[in-house]
C-alpha cells in the first residue's frame, strides 16, 4: 500500500466516525416530521450558508464541468463560478430567502410540493412536482456517484469503483436516515470547511507547479499553447486565455444561465430557506454563502483551466471525466505535504458529493412519504408514520441512486442529462411568482409547470428525430434555460386570463410579509 493510499483510508475513517456521530448526535432534534425535514425551522446562518453551498457544489462541478470547461475553454470558464456565486447564490439570497421563509411558514409547508398544494389550493400541483422530483432527481444523484467514482479509482486503482460508491452510500444513509436535516446542516458545516481549506490548498500547490508558473506564467503558458497533432478535441492558446471564452461565448452563456438561474427553482436548494431561523441569520447567510461559493465555483474552474498545462495537452484515457483526478495525481502524489493534501482532496470531493447527495435524497424521499402518498391514498396520514416511511424511503432512494450509478442504464444516463434543466423548468415560474404576486392563479402557476416541461419534452424530440438523442443531450444546457423562461412567461399569462379561487385567501397568506 502506497503512502498516498494509507493517507487517503485514514483520512476517510476519521470523516466517516466524525459523520456518524453528528448523525447519532442529531437524532433527538429530528423525532417529528417538521424537526426531520426542515430543522424546527431553526437552523442559523453559518449552517443553512453552508447547506446551500455545499448542496450546489458536488463533485461532478470539479471533475465533470471544472475538468471539461476548463479544458476545453480555458480561462473564461472561470465565469461559471463568478456566474454560480452572483446569480445562483447572492441574488437567491437576496430575492427569495427571507419571503420563502415567511411564506412557507405562514402555510405551515415543509417540501416544494406542499408549498404548491397550499399557495394555490391545488392538490394536483402537489401531485405533479412530487412525480416530477421522483422521476429526475433520484437519476440526478446517481451523477453524483459517478463524479467520486473516477478519483477514488485513480488512486486506488486496484478496487473496483462500486466499492468507493457503496462506501458514499453507507455514509450518507447512516447520518442522513439518523439524523435528518439537522445532521445535513451540521455535516455541511464540517463538508464545506474541508472545501474551502482543500480548494485553497490545491490552488496554491497547482499554481506552483512547473507546467504552469503561477498565475502570470499561467496566462503566458496557456497563450503559447499549441495542441498536440492527435488531440480529439483541438484548441489555441487565444482560445485558452480568452477571458470571454472565444469561440465558446454562447456555451458559456447558456451554461452559466442554466447552472445559475437554476438553483432559483430547485426543491433541494430553495429547501434551505425553508429552515433558517430568522431575518438577522438570512443577512448573515447571504454573505457568508456568497463567499463559500466564489472561492469553491472560481477555485474549481481556474483549477479546470491549467489541465492543458499540467497534463502536457494529452487528454486522459478515461476521457474529460479523467482530467481533474490525473491533475491531482499529477500534482500531489509527490512528498509528504503534496500526499496529505491528496487525502484532503479526497475528502473535499467526498464531502461535496455527499452534501449534494444528501439534499437531493431528502427532497425526494419527502416528495412521495409527505406530497405524493396522501394525495394518492385521499386521506391523511399521521406524522408519526410519514416521518418513519420518510427515513426508510431516504434508506430506498440511496440504495436506487447506487444501482443507477453502478448499472449504467441508458435511460438513467438520459435523464441525468435533462433532470436540472426539467426540474428548474417545472417550478421555477409557479415558486417565484407565488411568492411576489396575489394575481397569480392555481391554472397559470400548473400551466408554467406545464410548460416547463413540455419545452424539454418537445424540444429533445424534435432534435432527436432529427439529429440523434445524442444531439439532444448536448443541447440539455440550451433546453433548461429555455424552460425556466416559458415557465417564467407563461405563469403570469395564463393568470391574467383566470381568476383567482379565494382572493381572502390569498390576501391572508400574503400577510406573512408584515409579520415578524
Amino acid at each position: 500500500m502506497s503512502n498516498a493510499q494509507l493517507y487517503t483510508i485514514i483520512a476517510l475513517c476519521v470523516y466517516a466516525i466524525t459523520m456518524a456521530l453528528i448523525g447519532c448526535f442529531s437524532y433527538g432534534k429530528s423525532k417529528t416530521l417538521d424537526g426531520f425535514l426542515i430543522g424546527g425551522r431553526n437552523i442559523g446562518a453559518w449552517m443553512t450558508a453552508f447547506a446551500y453551498g455545499t448542496t450546489y457544489f458536488s463533485a461532478v462541478v470539479f471533475v465533470g464541468y471544472a475538468g471539461q470547461h476548463g479544458w476545453n475553454i480555458g480561462l473564461g470558464s472561470i465565469w461559471i463560478g463568478i456566474g454560480n456565486a452572483v446569480l445562483g447564490c447572492l441574488l437567491s439570497w437576496l430575492l427569495f430567502a427571507n419571503r420563502t421563509r415567511k411564506m412557507t411558514k405562514k402555510l405551515d409547508a415543509k417540501t416544494m410540493p406542499d408549498y404548491f398544494e397550499k399557495r394555490y389550493a391545488s392538490k394536483g400541483m402537489k401531485i405533479f412536482a412530487a412525480i416530477v422530483i421522483f422521476i429526475f432527481l433520484v437519476p440526478y444523484s446517481a451523477a453524483v456517484y459517478k463524479g467520486l467514482g473516477s478519483l477514488f479509482g485513480a488512486v486506488f486503482p486496484g478496487v473496483e469503483t462500486w466499492v468507493w460508491m457503496l462506501i458514499i452510500a453507507c455514509l450518507t444513509a447512516i447520518y442522513l436516515v439518523v439524523g435528518g436535516y439537522v445532521a445535513t446542516a451540521c455535516t455541511d458545516l464540517v463538508q464545506g470547511i474541508i472545501m474551502i481549506l482543500g480548494v485553497v490548498c490545491l490552488i496554491v500547490v497547482v499554481l506552483k507547479h512547473d507546467a504552469v508558473g503561477g498565475f502570470s506564467g499561467l496566462i503566458e503558458n496557456l497563450g503559447n499553447f499549441k495542441s498536440l497533432p492527435n488531440d480529439p478535441n483541438p484548441t489555441t492558446g487565444a482560445q485558452l486565455t480568452n477571458i470571454f471564452g472565444g469561440s465558446s461565448f454562447k456555451f458559456l452563456c447558456f451554461n452559466i444561465m442554466l447552472t445559475s438561474f437554476g438553483t432559483w427553482g430547485l426543491p433541494q436548494m430553495i429547501g434551505k430557506f425553508y429552515a433558517i431561523k430568522d431575518t438577522a441569520a438570512i443577512k448573515r447567510g447571504t454573505v457568508i454563502s456568497t463567499m463559500f461559493c466564489l472561492i469553491i465555483g472560481c477555485g474549481a474552474y481556474l483549477i479546470g483551466s491549467t489541465s492543458r498545462l499540467i497534463l502536457g495537452g494529452v487528454l486522459p484515457e478515461g476521457g474529460i471525466d479523467a482530467i481533474i483526478p490525473a491533475v491531482l495525481m499529477e500534482v500531489l502524489t509527490s512528498g509528504t505535504l503534496g500526499i496529505i493534501l491528496l487525502a484532503i482532496m479526497m475528502i473535499l470531493l467526498l464531502s461535496a458529493s455527499m452534501s449534494t447527495l444528501e439534499a437531493v435524497v431528502l427532497t425526494s424521499a419527502s416528495a412521495v412519504a409527505v406530497d405524493l402518498i396522501p394525495s394518492v391514498k385521499k386521506k391523511s396520514v399521521a406524522p408519526e408514520k410519514q416521518m418513519i416511511l420518510t427515513r426508510l424511503l431516504c434508506l430506498a432512494f440511496v440504495a436506487c441512486s447506487f444501482i443507477f450509478a453502478t448499472q449504467n442504464i441508458p435511460i438513467i444516463v438520459s435523464l441525468m442529462s435533462f433532470s436540472w434543466g426539467v426540474v428548474s423548468g417545472c417550478f421555477i415560474g409557479p415558486y417565484i411568482w407565488g411568492l411576489f404576486s396575489k394575481k397569480i392563479t392555481s391554472t397559470g402557476a400548473f400551466s408554467g409547470m406545464i410548460a416547463g416541461l413540455l419545452t424539454v419534452g418537445i424540444s429533445t424530440l424534435v432534435i432527436t428525430i432529427n439529429s440523434g438523442f445524442a444531439a439532444a443531450a448536448a443541447k440539455s444546457p440550451e433546453m433548461g434555460v429555455a424552460a425556466m423562461v416559458v415557465s417564467l412567461i407563461v405563469v403570469p399569462l395564463v393568470s391574467s386570463f383566470t381568476k383567482v379561487k379565494d382572493q381572502q385567501q390569498v390576501d391572508q397568506i400574503f400577510e406573512c410579509y408584515q409579520e415578524n
